[in-house]
C-alpha cells in the first residue's frame, strides 16, 4: 500500500515536473518513503517506549539528540521492520543505558571527554553522513552541516556536565558516543549502507 501510494506520488511529480530523470525521480521517491515511513514509526517507537516504562525519557531522547543527528547524519536500515528496531533500540537503549550506567563524577568528566573527542574526530571525517539514496551534494550544504554538527555536538557534551538531572545528563552523553558511532565507517559497513558523498565524487575538503 505505501510502496503504490509513493510510486504514485513520485509519477506525479514527474508529470509537474518533465525536467527530472530517472535518477532523480529515484531519489524523491526514496525521500517520499522515509516521509510515509516515519510518521507510523516514531508512534510505534513511541509505543514500544511505553510498554518499556520509559516513555516520556524517551521523548525527551527524541528531541534532545534531535539537533545533532539531523547535522551529522547517518545510516538508514533497509527495511520498516528493521528501522523500527533499529531505532527504538537507540532511543529507548539510550534511556535504559543513561538510567542503570551511572559513573562517578571523575570518572564521567574524564568519559565526557573522551566522547566528544570521538565524535569531533567522527564530524571531521564523515558529517554529514548521507546515504546513496539520499545524497547531500551541494558543497554549501554539506559545509554548514558539518559545522552545525560540531556545534551541536559541543553543546550537547556541554549541557551533560552542567545539568544535574543524572538521567538526562547521561542521555546526553551516551546518545552524542552513539550518534557519533552511527556515522562511522564501521556503522556503515555493519548495516551495509554507502556514503552518498562518496558514490556521487563529492569533494569532503570543505572546512
Amino acid at each position: 500500500m505505501i510502496d503504490k501510494i509513493c510510486e504514485n506520488l513520485t509519477n506525479k511529480i514527474r508529470k509537474d515536473n518533465p525536467e527530472i530523470d530517472d535518477e532523480k525521480a529515484e531519489i524523491i521517491d526514496y525521500g517520499i518513503h522515509l516521509i510515509f515511513g516515519e510518521i507510523p514509526k516514531f508512534f510505534i517507537i513511541m509505543g514500544i517506549a511505553y510498554l518499556l516504562g520509559v516513555f516520556k525519557l524517551t521523548l525527551l531522547t527524541y528531541l534532545l539528540l534531535m539537533p545533532f543527528r539531523g547535522t551529522s547524519g547517518g545510516f538508514h536500515l533497509k527495511t520498516h521492520i528493521g528501522c523500527i528496531i533499529g531505532t527504538t533500540i537507540f532511543y529507548s537503549g539510550t534511556v535504559l543505558l543513561s538510567k542503570y550506567l551511572v559513573l562517578g563524577i571523575t570518572v564521567k568528566y574524564i568519559v565526557t571527554f573522551i566522547i566528544w573527542l570521538f565524535g569531533m574526530i567522527m564530524v571531521t571525517l564523515y558529517a554529514p553522513a548521507d546515504t546513496e539514496n539520499v545524497p547531500i551534494i551541494g558543497k554549501k550544504e554539506r559545509r554548514n552541516k558539518k559545522v552545525l554538527s560540531y556545534i551541536t555536538l559541543t553543546l550537547s557534551i556541554v549541557a551533560s556536565i552542567f545539568i544535574k538531572n543524572v538521567t538526562i545528563s547521561n542521555i546526553l552523553m551516551y546518545g552524542m558516543l552513539l550518534q557519533s558511532i552511527s556515522i562511522s565507517r564501521f556503522a556503515y559497513k555493519l548495516t551495509n549502507n554507502k556514503y552518498g558523498y562518496e558514490m556521487y565524487n563529492v569533494s569532503e575538503n570543505l572546512v
